[in-house]
């Protein structure tokens, strides 16, 4: 994933930001419900696209995002991975920071966030898992957001197996993770939605599919709007 650290040389990266919004993505935004296998089933993904197109160069992305924007704050992973799981900061920790040396506000860990998933998804060929990609990815022309979901207590048998946790743990972990993740989504909006579904260009349910038909149905998703998208923009006397 060595990749991925070059969003956080400031030059690299405001070049990318700087570049004509005709020439965004393509990204793919997974949002997932909690236990849906979202990491598992971009990386078979990543492995199709790069497959059909081996010119195209795709990666995945997930918590690197955290250790490196951690590095670029000089602050510990920690203090980025509780702005993810959306833990403020208090009065009295921020004092402590502030005298200590080491505060990093909440609105700095947002902005190096949106700005580096931002250069991610303009440079494109990334699938994006989670980290509140489809509402800061939502005006780029060439994206498919994806929301995967699966009903609840098949969620719940998947985290116990997978965490080997019982089922209460199971079920108070399952229902915390979903209200994170969704309040993350929250925190990029300007304007905060009753739900979420009008962000999305499709929903797949896990428990209806194996993780390798979820990222079949993806990938063919992603051919027939993005190819599709940028088939029409080349034929001739068409201008956007």
């Amino acid at each position: 994933m060595a990749k991925i650290f070059d969003y956080f040389d400031g030059r690299y990266r405001e070049s990318v930001l700087r570049k004509p919004s005709a020439e965004d993505g393509p990204v793919i935004t997974i949002s997932r419900l909690t236990g849906c296998d979202g990491r598992e089933v971009a990386e078979i993904m990543v492995s199709e696209l790069n497959k059909r197109d081996p010119q195209s160069r795709w990666r995945w992305i997930d918590k690197d995002i955290i250790y490196a924007i951690a590095r670029e704050l000089n602050t510990d992973a920690e203090r980025v991975e509780n702005f993810y799981k959306g833990y403020e900061l208090s009065d009295l920790s921020e004092m402590i920071m502030a005298f200590s040396g080491g505060f990093v506000s909440d609105l700095s860990v947002k902005k190096a966030i949106r700005e580096v998933v931002m250069s991610i998804c303009k440079e494109g060929y990334a699938v994006l898992v989670g980290r509140g990609g489809v509402s800061i990815a939502k005006d780029i022309v060439d994206a498919l957001h994806i929301r995967i979901v699966a009903p609840f207590y098949w969620r719940v048998q998947n985290v116990m197996k997978k965490r080997e946790m019982d089922i209460e743990t199971a079920e108070k972990y399952v229902i915390d993770t979903d209200q994170k993740r969704f309040n993350l989504i929250n925190a990029f909006l300007d304007k905060k939605p009753v739900n979420h579904e009008s962000l999305f260009d499709a929903t797949v349910n896990r428990g209806s599919f194996t993780i390798s038909e979820t990222a079949d149905l993806i990938v063919s998703m992603y051919e027939k709007k993005i190819i599709r998208q940028i088939l029409e923009r080349k034929k001739p006397g068409i201008f956007h």
